[in-house]
């Protein structure tokens, strides 16, 4: 049987904002996830569970995968941005097509700079054509706070109509519900005349939930499962928190199993597999890049990732499978050889409880990216076989509109 350590720290190769101390920033939930057993760690200067006590974090990641669980996401910093000019302002900073995204529904995008490194991912969802909401990473909260008050600011220089309001975790929480049950018992709290049957993937809309108003509800996540993204005021986050505990089987879950169920689906830490000096073609995000936005070429480093999407580049982010009995985990920083020769560095790596073999993902030279090719991992001086893959690593189950 494929065994792994309960212990958290070994479930904490990727998240790299991570330490043991309790202290940082709380969110309205803190008091909650202590009673509930919350063992509580700093993540990007916000005091979060890492696991509770009910469960290891081994366990709490297949309970994802087979029922549900619910994780306080607060840490992110959510932004509403106003006028007919915002969608505009922020396509200034990212690569997507906000203009052409249909109301009511969101795209993932990322800040870039003019080097075309990427600066931050980020979900922008167009409420209407004058409203978006956007969803950015907690450790740069500040950073992105920045390059859009700037953007809002060049904007109104220019006599446009835009205006930007920044939600602090103080004012409005964040909490993700994630697993193939979610759906049924969240549909238990909604009123009867409400469904979320028409609500697909990256689409939001806002309700009454557990009896709250001005609910939105956004059907995404950072598990490759079906499951939402729920923003709701922090003086009713505990009800809401309580009511889906209530709804049916639906667990508490933690950061040790949010980062190793992210990297299962092949998702980017921000920080950790992609940063300032990563762009999106070397990120394998080049998908982000909107085709109107490559014609205009009106984003930050356009001119940069352009040249790579014609030319190439020379490293590429990839998917690892580790070889053989009884590996030890690749975890971030591990080098990656070939013939000899260091080809690239794993960024985050961990046993993977679905799949029962170690994953990681990391950069290697462009000429070993294909599936199927064959390299060595070192880890503790001595080399691991491992074999490129296609990710995810475990089959995505989101919720997505049918095709004609």
């Amino acid at each position: 049987m494929f065994r792994l350590s309960n212990r958290f720290p070994a479930f904490l190769g990727g998240l790299r904002h991570a330490s043991s101390a309790g202290d940082g920033q709380r969110t309205a939930l803190y008091d909650f996830h202590v009673q509930k057993g919350g063992k509580i760690v700093n993540f990007g200067g916000y005091a979060l569970p890492v696991q509770y006590s009910d469960q290891s974090i081994i366990a709490s990641h297949l309970y994802t995968r087979q029922v549900g669980s619910i994780f306080d996401v607060s840490h992110m910093l959510q932004t509403r941005v106003f006028g007919k000019d915002a969608a505009a302002c922020l396509e200034s900073v990212c690569t997507a097509d906000i203009l052409a995204t249909p109301n009511g529904s969101g795209t993932l995008t990322v800040f870039t700079n003019p080097a075309g490194g990427i600066l931050d991912d980020l979900i922008v969802n167009k409420v209407s054509e004058k409203e978006l909401y956007v969803v950015s990473n907690a450790a740069m909260k500040q950073q992105d706070m920045g390059i859009m008050s700037a953007a809002v600011d060049n904007f109104k220089a220019q006599g446009k109509d835009v205006t930007i309001e920044f939600l602090t975790p103080t004012d409005q929480s964040l909490v993700a519900a994630q697993g193939p049950q979610v759906a049924a018992n969240l549909s238990k709290l909604l009123p009867k005349d409400a469904s979320l049957e028409q609500l697909y993937f990256m689409t939001s809309f806002v309700t009454t939930l557990a009896g709250i108003p001005n609910v939105r509800i956004t059907r995404c996540g950072y598990t490759g499962e079906d499951g939402v993204e729920i923003s709701v005021e922090s003086n009713q986050v505990r009800h809401l928190t309580e009511a889906l505990l209530e709804s049916g089987n639906l667990k508490l879950a933690g950061l040790g199993a949010r980062d190793s169920l992210r990297l299962e689906a092949g998702l980017c830490l921000y920080g950790s597999d992609i940063d300032a000096k990563t762009t999106p073609v070397e990120g394998a995000l080049a998908w982000l890049v909107a085709k109107r936005r490559r014609a205009a070429q009106d984003f930050p480093g356009a001119q940069v990732i352009l040249s790579q999407l014609k030319e190439g580049v020379t490293r590429r982010r990839v998917g690892l499978k580790m070889l053989g009995t009884k590996p030890p985990p690749a975890r971030s920083g591990v080098a990656i050889f070939s013939q000899g020769q260091q080809v690239g560095q794993v960024t985050s790596g961990c046993p993977s409880p679905s799949a029962g073999y170690n994953i990681a993902m990391g950069y290697v030279t462009e000429n070993l990216k294909a599936p199927g090719t064959k390299v060595e991992l070192k880890v503790r001086d001595k080399l691991y076989e491992a074999e490129i893959v296609k990710m995810p690593f475990v089959k995505a189950n989101y919720y997505n509109k049918p095709k004609k």
